[in-house]
C-alpha cells in the first residue's frame, strides 16, 4: 500500500519550469503556502488515462473547483519542462497549471515515486489527488496498487464530491 500524507506538510522542493524562453525555479512554498491547492500526480505526459480523462477532467472542472475556493489546480508528472509544456499545449490545457518533478524529488519526498519499468518508463509518480491547506496535506486519494493503470480515485469527480462535503 503506497503511503498516505494527510495531516503533515507538503514536501519542500524546487521544481524546474521553463516559461518565457527561460527556466524558472518554482517552489513549492510558492505554491501551497498561504493557498489552497488541488495537485494529481500522474505516470506521464501524452500517455493514454493521463490524456484522455484524468488532465482534462481537472482542466473541464476547474470553474467549479475555484467556486469551492480552490486557488489553483497542478498536474505534476516526473516528465521535464518541455515535455509538459508541449502537452499542455497539445490538449489546449488552459485552466490547470502543468508542474514538471524532473527528477522525482516531490515524489520521492511522498513515497510515491514507483518503479514502472516493467514498461519502459523507469521511475515515475504512482498516480493520485490531494487537497492542500497552506501547506498542509488535507486529503489524498492513492490509486490501489494492481495490474494495469488504475484510474479509480484520483479523479477529478472523487474531489469534486469531497471538497463539496
Amino acid at each position: 500500500m503506497k503511503p498516505n500524507s494527510e495531516g503533515k506538510t507538503t514536501p519542500s522542493v524546487t521544481f524546474k519550469t521553463f516559461q518565457g524562453g527561460s527556466f524558472v525555479d518554482v517552489t513549492s512554498d510558492s505554491i501551497f503556502k498561504g493557498r489552497n491547492v488541488i495537485l494529481f500526480g500522474l505516470p506521464g505526459a501524452f500517455t493514454p488515462t493521463c490524456s484522455s480523462k484524468h488532465l482534462p477532467g481537472y482542466n473541464a472542472k476547474a470553474d467549479k473547483f475555484k467556486e469551492l475556493g480552490v486557488d489553483e489546480i497542478i498536474c505534476l508528472s516526473v516528465n521535464d519542462a518541455f515535455v509538459m509544456n508541449s502537452w499542455k499545449k497539445d490538449l489546449s490545457i488552459d485552466k490547470v497549471t502543468l508542474i514538471p518533478d524532473g527528477n522525482g524529488a516531490f515524489s520521492k519526498e511522498l513515497g510515491l515515486l514507483s518503479d514502472f519499468s516493467h514498461i519502459g518508463f523507469g521511475d515515475r509518480t504512482w498516480r493520485y489527488s490531494m487537497y492542500v491547506e497552506d501547506g498542509v496535506i488535507k486529503k489524498m486519494f492513492i490509486e490501489p496498487e494492481k495490474e494495469g493503470d488504475p484510474f479509480e480515485v484520483s479523479d477529478a469527480d472523487t474531489m469534486l464530491a469531497y471538497l463539496q462535503g
